[in-house]
């Protein structure tokens, strides 16, 4: 009965002591990745291509400052790829996602929103078809980023009347639209025509309105990340809610587009700058 009782105590101890410890688990780094091809929101950093800069690093690395938590925010791929990276958990959170009823399957979103961004149909210029709706678009071949979201009222109706391809990148979209072998490009207004300026096609290709849709920006938390705690979300939400009322997320947006206009003006000095 002895050896029963103290076998007995030392399992409640250890169920006890494994508890608190789960409690107690404190998250003292996030690795955060995203699109890489989302200027002035997110882009590979020209001086460390490991790394992702932009509007939506900073505000992360804002929050990461108010919480005593160390953020990264890593390149990891394309956008598909830096998504299957955080449903995996091998990253913690995403640095910018729309909300879909698919995405909260595998990740917790951080409220409030922090920044609305819309999404438009890019054209070539002279089109010979006019853009009025999501109507117009049913006999058309477009084509968008792989494993993009456009809000789920797009999404469905895309995936229900639509034929669109998916490639890996934008630069890739543009280019096939530029030379006619889709007609029109899915993709948000400022980092479009980001795109299209870095490549040159600000004058072969326009946005079109309306906009197909207008969507709210979450940060987002991975199921399986280890940090992903009642604690941590709770903290976050609170400390975004700050942010928000304070206007931090404009203010990192006008300050990264500044930036990124800065960076492709130093690219063009470069190509210039090299002996012939």
């Amino acid at each position: 009965m002895l050896k029963a009782g103290l076998m007995s105590l030392f399992l409640l101890q250890f169920f006890l002591g494994a508890s608190l410890m789960a409690q107690e688990h404190v998250c003292d780094r996030l690795l955060v990745t995203g699109n890489p091809e989302y200027p002035p929101y997110l882009w590979r950093d020209p001086n460390d291509k490991q790394h992702l800069i932009g509007a939506n690093a900073d505000l992360l690395k804002r929050l990461g400052s108010e919480l005593g938590i160390a953020v990264e925010v890593m390149y990891t791929g394309p956008w598909s790829r830096a998504q299957k990276e955080v449903k995996s958990g091998r990253y913690d959170m995403l640095a910018g996602a729309f909300l879909t009823a698919e995405r909260l399957g595998w990740m917790d979103y951080v409220h409030p929103a922090f920044l609305s961004t819309s999404s438009v149909v890019w054209q070539r210029a002279g089109a010979d078809w006019p853009y009025r709706g999501w109507e117009s678009l049913r006999d058309k071949q477009g084509g968008t980023v792989v494993n993009n979201s456009f809000g789920q009222s797009f999404d469905r109706f895309a995936k229900d009347f639509l034929s669109i391809d998916e490639v890996p990148s934008l630069d890739q979209a543009l280019a096939m639209l530029v030379k006619g072998r889709i007609d029109y490009v899915l993709y948000e207004r400022y980092p479009g025509q980001a795109h299209a300026d870095k490549q040159g096609l600000s004058e072969q290709v326009a946005a079109q309105e309306p906009a197909i849709s207008v969507e709210s920006l979450y940060l987002t938390l991975s199921h399986r990340s280890s940090c992903n705690t009642a604690a941590l979300r709770g903290q976050l939400a609170q400390a975004m809610l700050r942010l928000v009322a304070e206007g931090v997320p404009e203010e990192v947006l006008v300050l990264n587009a500044a930036l990124w206009r800065e960076h492709q003006r130093n690219k063009v000095s470069a190509v210039v700058a090299q002996p012939l």
